[in-house]
């Protein structure tokens, strides 16, 4: 698998990117803003985006319809990442059209469970 997280925040980038990697085994590029993790999205090709909601300049939701409105990005699963995690907040960010929500901070030994059970992919053991 080969998946794309775009956060502000270095610390949650590099712990995702490497639990992901040695944990699930799987590939991981990380972008630090919205606009930087679109050109990442366009050339690498993710099977998903975890994706930082709240972001200076492009938050989430606006790179959410960004992606959307490109070709090459607008069939690419997305799953947002986010401190606020009220269920009125949960069914917005939902209704956008995002595959799933993953509270921050998250669990670095579940991550990867929490992503296959968003995407309806196989659980990894």
């Amino acid at each position: 698998m080969k998946l794309l997280v775009i956060d502000d925040e270095e610390d949650i980038r590099d712990v995702a990117t490497l639990t992901l990697e040695l944990k699930e085994g799987w590939e991981v590029a990380a972008a630090g803003s919205g606009a930087e993790g679109i050109a990442l999205a366009r050339g690498a090709r993710p099977d998903a985006i975890l994706l930082d909601v709240m972001m200076p300049d492009l938050d989430g939701p606006s790179t959410l319809r960004l992606l959307r409105d490109l070709p090459e990005t607008k069939s690419i699963p997305v799953i947002f990442l986010t401190a606020k995690v009220q269920a009125a907040d949960r069914r917005r960010y939902l209704n956008l059209g995002v595959n799933g929500v993953i509270a921050k901070p998250f669990d670095p030994l579940t991550l990867g469970r929490t992503v296959c059970e968003c995407l309806d992919w196989p659980v990894v053991a």
